[in-house]
Parts: structure tokens; C-alpha cells; sequence
């Protein structure tokens, strides 16, 4: 039984157009044994894909797998690239927090004190219109 630990990244894939109608994930869980959680996705027939997956798997797994969709002439991007926020902007009046599903915006009630974690974030961008001061910014 192989012994190597799991690993798990968050990442941000843009498919080309003409890549859209694959079965891209398939392949990902049977040719490179992947586990994969969609966390958010906007594709579209004849259109650009974007797709934000947290992949376990295997770092060599993952490593293969990354070749694979790179050759496709998919974009791969770490999720936390894609994820800003500007605590030098934010108030803390916990606009952002209960409309937040993750869990990613939260506020120390003792402190009133709002806190981001972008390991939670899937990106929903629910957040950005409720931030009367533009303290996020989630860049797709």
C-alpha cells in the first residue's frame, strides 16, 4: 500500500473554448487518481470555462496532472492569486460576514475585529457588493 501523504491545492483553471466540451475532470479522477471538489464553476458552450477545484491527491498525481492541463492549453492559477482583501480599506463592519457560506469572512465578536481566510474561500463572490468600503476584490 503506497504511504505517500495526501496533498490538497486550491486552484483557478480557464479553459479555452474549444476545450469546454471534454471531459477534462473525468480524466483527472481515473487517468491521475484525484479527488476533486468544485467550488465554483462558469462554463458555457462555445465559451471560455472557468473553474475553481480543490485537487487531493498524490503530489506526483497532482504534478502529472498539472502537465496534462497545461498540454490541453488550460490556465492554472493558485486560488489565493485570485482573492484580495484590503484590510487597510476595511472598517470592520462585518457588512461581509453573515452572507459569507464559507466561513472565510469572520469577525471576533469580543474585538469586532473582521479576519479573512483565504484556505476557505471558494470564491462566490457574494462578498464584494456587501463592502460599502471596497475592501475585497476577487479577481476572475
Amino acid at each position: 500500500m503506497d504511504q505517500t501523504p495526501i496533498q490538497k491545492r486550491r486552484i483557478v483553471l480557464t479553459f479555452p473554448k474549444e476545450t469546454v466540451n471534454q471531459p477534462i475532470t473525468y480524466h483527472l479522477v481515473k487517468d491521475y487518481d484525484l479527488m476533486i471538489n468544485i467550488l465554483r464553476a462558469k462554463v458555457s458552450p462555445e465559451e471560455e470555462g472557468k473553474l475553481v477545484i480543490e485537487l487531493s491527491g498524490r503530489a506526483r498525481d497532482i504534478k502529472k496532472a498539472i502537465t496534462y492541463l497545461k498540454d490541453l492549453g488550460v490556465s492554472i492559477q493558485p486560488l489565493a492569486q485570485d482573492i484580495k482583501w484590503l484590510e487597510d480599506r476595511c472598517t470592520h463592519c462585518t457588512a461581509c460576514i453573515s452572507i459569507c457560506p464559507s466561513g472565510a469572512l469572520s469577525v471576533d465578536r469580543k474585538e469586532m475585529f473582521v479576519s479573512f481566510d483565504s484556505e476557505k474561500c471558494i470564491l462566490c463572490t457574494l462578498c464584494i457588493p456587501a463592502c460599502p468600503f471596497k475592501a475585497i476584490e476577487i479577481l476572475l
